[in-house]
């Protein structure tokens, strides 16, 4: 009987310590794996999504909530600014270009997002279908927006009023697909994309342009002082972040922010909930490693005597030992590869349980090199669980055991 065989038949013998122990640690792995894969995939698809991108200017109010809104779109913007200032932006010396984005209607929790062909360009996005806006009220879908709703060119919708699910809807300012976009991996997926003057056109038919106009002389009003929500600035060279943001801030009715910036502080946040979270399954892994050193004691115990007959029979001490190790490390396999195929699976279904996450989704068949360290601690829980009754078996007095009878 080689060792193996031998190691199998003692795990047998204590079915239920064995599936608990080895249930424990594959919990403990699938939770740290599963975070490894999440907040990397995070980290990757925020530094995509926020690259090429300087400067995020907006309404005064908070620089995180302009990023957010402006780079990622997942919150709301502070307010509206005016699109002269923006104008007057994109003629400063230090910028090569800004794209001005129009935000405040959504359809079915998706953003519609005024803009120029620039913020296509800049994300690398290709037509899958149809072509770019050329009019008003023509849009253009993302990828994901198109599989969510099942429109395709040619179709036609209504925004609804804000940037969530449930506003009221502009029914009389219906918008017709023209393209559909193919997939890029970015926030473009998840967009709704059309012209800088539908969104003017959707808002001036239902009054909210009024707020900015004016009486004349003669009683007749002024059109409405056009503004955007936010733009996002590209540097003309690197020099421009010593001086640009400080600029902005101090002499203009503008608030720049740094996606860089807010994108770290951000993460950082985020990183002390994962850093519990990782914590916690460390934490699994260890208690499972000690119920294995009990289990292992225990089996020891009870096989004294079968390994002290092992002995008379010309195993050597390091087969017994063998033996031991051997068993510990089989069943810290066993749990290694179910946690590490459980949190791929989770991953890879996330889309599925939360469809807020289904971006985070896409990279759920890629090996992290930080999963190999994983491999590597359980490994070593599972030898340092065995260690000591291995020495104990290592050490046994085969005529004493024996003569007890």
């Amino acid at each position: 009987m080689n060792l193996a065989t031998l190691a199998f038949a003692y795990a047998r013998r204590r079915p239920l310590a064995t599936f608990l122990n080895v249930l424990l640690l594959a919990v403990g792995v699938a939770t740290i794996t599963l975070v490894i894969l999440v907040s990397d995939e995070l980290e990757q698809r925020m530094q995509r999504e926020a690259s090429g991108i300087d400067l995020v200017v907006g309404a005064k109010g908070s620089p995180l909530s302009i990023v957010l809104a402006g780079v990622y779109h997942v919150d709301v913007p502070p307010g509206n600014i005016p699109l002269a200032a923006v104008e007057a932006l994109a003629r400063n010396p230090l910028v090569r270009e800004v794209i001005p984005l129009a935000l405040g209607d959504s359809f079915r929790g998706y953003r519609i997002v005024g803009t120029t062909d620039a913020f296509v360009a800049h994300y690398g996005a290709t037509l899958r279908a149809g072509r770019l806006w050329k009019a008003p009220m023509e849009a253009v879908l993302g990828s994901d927006v198109a599989r969510g709703t099942g429109l395709a060119e040619g179709g036609r919708f209504a925004g609804s009023h804000g940037l969530a699910e449930g506003g009221g809807e502009h029914g009389d300012a219906n918008y017709r697909v023209v393209g559909v976009l193919a997939p890029t991996g970015t926030v473009v997926d998840r967009l709704v994309l059309t012209g800088i003057d539908s969104v003017w056109a959707v808002h001036d038919a239902h009054g909210h342009g009024d707020a900015h106009a004016e009486d004349t002389a003669d009683g007749d009003a002024k059109p409405p002082e056009r503004e955007v929500t936010l733009a996002l600035v590209k540097y003309r060279s690197p020099l421009a972040a010593a001086s640009l943001p400080r600029a902005i801030n101090g002499e203009t009715v503008l608030q720049a922010a740094a996606p860089a910036y807010e994108s770290a502080r951000l993460f950082s946040v985020f990183g002390v909930g994962t850093g519990v979270v990782r914590g916690f399954a460390l934490l699994l892994i260890g208690a499972s490693a000690l119920g294995l050193f009990v289990a292992l004691t225990q089996a020891l115990d009870e096989r004294r005597r079968d390994l002290a007959i092992m002995r008379t029979l010309g195993a050597s001490r390091a087969r017994i030992v063998g033996v031991l190790l051997l068993e510990s490390i089989g069943l810290t396999a066993l749990a290694l590869a179910i946690g590490l195929v459980a949190a791929h699976a989770v991953a890879a279904s996330l889309g599925t349980l939360i469809p807020e996450a289904a971006p985070l989704a896409a990279g759920a068949a890629r090996w992290r090199a930080d999963e190999g360290w994983v491999v590597i601690l359980a490994l070593g829980a599972g030898i340092m669980a065995a260690a000591l009754p291995a020495w104990r078996a290592y050490r046994l007095d085969v005529a004493a055991i024996l003569s007890e009878g």
